[in-house]
This record gives C-alpha cells, structure tokens and sequence, in this order.
C-alpha cells in the first residue's frame, strides 16, 4: 500500500524536529558531550517524588476531571494570586491543567485558530511555534528579533493585520533564554489590548529566572511577564508547567490560566483529546508548590557565567536571563553556516543545535547547559576551538 497517498496536508506540512534528529544521533555515540537538549539534569525534589508515589499506592490512577484535581486547581490558584495578584478561585473555569505546555499551547490554538487565520510567533523561536498555526490551517507569521532577540511591541505591530488571532511570546526564551523587561511586557500588552489580539505568554522558565533579571518593584523577585499587570487576567493566557523547573519533563505537565470564556473552550479540545492529565503526576505536582529551587536556578546561572565567559573572547552572544540555553553566533569570517559549524562539532563529540531548527537564519545554534559541570567545561573548551577555525 502506498501511504503517500493517505497523509493529509497538514502532517506533509511539517518536518521532524531537527532537536529530535540530534537526539536519535546522540543516542548512538559513544559518550557523547551533549549540549543539545533542554533536559534538566538533576533529580525530581523527593517531596514531589513522594506524593505520586503515594497517588500510585493509594489508587489515584483513574481518569480525573478535564480541568484537573481539585487539589492541584486550588494550588495553582495559590500561586497565581500570590505570583501575578489574579484573583482566579480554585476549580474556577479560569484554569486547567494540561499534557505539557506544548499540550496547552496545542490545544489553545485549536481553540483559536481557523483556516485563513494568523498566530504571530518570535524567530528565533521555539520548535513547536511555527506548526501549531500549520496544524490548525492557519498561517505562521515570523516577528524577526534579531539580533537582541527581544520580541517587542514595536516590531509586532507591522504583522497585525484583520486575520492575526494571537501573538506567543515568550520569556525567558527558548532558544535564546532573553528576558523580557517590564517596559516591554507592558508594551506588548497594550499593543494587543489596542489591536484586539489575544496575547499567549509562555512562562515555561517563569521560574527559572536568574535574579538579576528578576522585575523587582513589587518587592518581590519575579519574572516579568505581561500578566502582572491590572486586568490581564482579561486579556493574556498564561501557559505555565513544572518539568523544567522540577525536573519532571517526561511527566508532561503544565497548566493554562485566563479568560474564563477562553479556558472552556481549550478545556472542550482536551476533553475530545488528552481527556486529562496525568492522574498521579497531578498529584505530585501538588506539592511542586512547596519546593524552592533557588539554588538550583543559583547553579546554572553560575554555569551560564562560565559558558559566557568563554564564548565571548570568540563570538557574540546575547546574556541568557534565564532558562538554560546560549545562543551565540557563529563568526561570519569563518564562511559557514550554523548547520555546518554542529557538524564540525559532532566530529568531536560535542552535540549542540543548529538555528536553522530555531530560525529561518541558520547563523547560530543553540548550547544547553543543562548538563553536568565536568562535561560541559569540556564541550565549551572543544566549540571555542571551533569558533576560533581550529
């Protein structure tokens, strides 16, 4: 049988991810230094560890409702009035816990986006970014951030047109790890609010922040984002998740938060979907509230420091707020693109990504630093050599 003929357009549309592609390669050499995948490299925090075990022992594997346990609804909705001053009830329609964020951001453009319709996304950008207009039969359209890689309402606004539905930022960002700043949260904000266009926040790294780009004037250290502001539980969807700051990435867990009216219709796609989360990982995410990782977010910022440091006597590099990931350029004199610049690097062992997986530019790539301190001093050692023509 011939399967080309059954593939519909929207999955001919779209390519397998090229972080993936790096993935299944490193899977098949010999130890490799591996500065490819945003994939935290420390241990779930055992008081997370223990709630799913004890979710397991005591039988809570069944369905659960599609917005999530109560439990975990009013531990979000904790958080969101302590964090972003939303006054958001547990169980209230103004929340729901999802598969992932990538599960939250799938299922809100579903609920969003149309055919003839457009999603304004920032490039660099997140791997999923550009499909999920594609996977709704609607139209990408590409806000080019270069070369600061900060998304800002002045560059957004010429891509409004009558069809754009939303604008997705996010921050700090992936692949570049910038964080937005407090004028340009709010400027983004009233920039949608005036045009009409939902704004998505992606706070995946929320709080994974290093506290030098934390806003700070409420007296707090917290991420900017354009939520804190008056009345932007009207007018944002937040998407948040655990796995990256607990390390819990393959529990695929995270949660939406906004406009009710909006909500319910992205909880209408999960029930015909993903149905619910998962059952006991929800549990264990009750108590994800309770854990500080301040010095695991102190470590990689040290760890950033260090890859700076390095990377800056040969290239350029715009400062990671947070997150884990350098994106730095590849110097124009040594003739190639980034794409060639990671082959010469899989030669050496050393696994990083090419911007052309992030970008319609392939003149960066990508380094996680999410990797243990011994290896990744080494990975940097070897890519320095390479920027250098060596």
């Amino acid at each position: 049988m011939d399967f080309n003929e059954f593939f519909s357009d929207r999955a001919r549309a779209i390519d397998t991810s090229g972080i993936r592609r790096i993935f299944h390669l490193g899977a098949h050499m010999t130890d490799p230094v591996n500065l490819s995948i945003g994939q935290p490299d420390f241990p779930v925090p055992d008081a997370i560890k223990r709630a799913t075990i004890d979710a397991i022992e005591n039988d809570k594997n069944g369905y659960t409702l599609t917005q999530g346990i109560d439990e975990l609804q009013s531990a979000i909705a904790s958080h969101l009035k302590e964090d972003l001053g939303w006054d958001v009830p547990g169980g209230d329609a103004s929340i729901l816990v999802t598969g992932g964020t990538s599960g939250a951001l799938l299922l809100a453009s579903l609920a969003t986006l149309g055919p003839g319709d457009e999603a304004i996304i920032p490039d660099p950008y997140f791997v999923l970014y550009p499909s999920l207009p594609v996977m709704c039969g609607a139209t990408p359209v590409l806000c080019d951030t270069y070369p600061d890689f900060r998304m800002t309402a002045e560059r957004v606004e010429p891509l409004i047109t009558e069809r754009t539905k939303y604008v997705l930022v996010c921050s700090p960002s992936n692949p570049c790890g910038v964080v937005n700043s407090r004028q340009e949260c709010e400027d983004l904000l009233d920039l949608c609010r005036r045009k009409n266009v939902l704004l998505i926040s992606d706070e995946i790294y929320d709080e994974f922040t290093f506290p030098e780009y934390c806003d700070t004037e409420s007296g707090r250290k917290q991420s900017a984002s354009p939520a804190r502001f008056p009345g932007a539980n009207e007018d944002v969807l937040v998407v948040r998740g655990f796995g990256k700051t607990y390390g819990c990435t393959g529990w695929r867990m995270g949660y939406v938060a906004g406009p009710p009216a909006l909500v319910e219709q992205i909880a209408k796609m999960q029930q015909y979907s993903f149905v619910c989360a998962p059952s006991i990982a929800q549990w264990g995410c009750v108590a994800a509230f309770g854990v500080d990782q301040t010095e695991t977010v102190l470590r990689y910022e040290k760890r950033r420091d260090m890859v700076l440091d390095a990377l800056r006597e040969h290239t350029t590099v715009a400062t990671p707020g947070g997150a884990f990931y350098v994106y730095p350029e590849v110097p124009e004199e040594l003739g190639i693109t980034a794409q060639q610049f990671v082959e010469r690097g899989i030669e050496k062992n050393v696994l990083t990504i090419p911007g052309n997986v992030f970008s319609q530019r392939d003149t960066h790539f990508r380094i996680s630093y999410a990797t243990e301190e011994s290896k990744l001093a080494k990975g940097i050692e070897i890519l320095c050599d390479l920027l250098q023509g060596k």
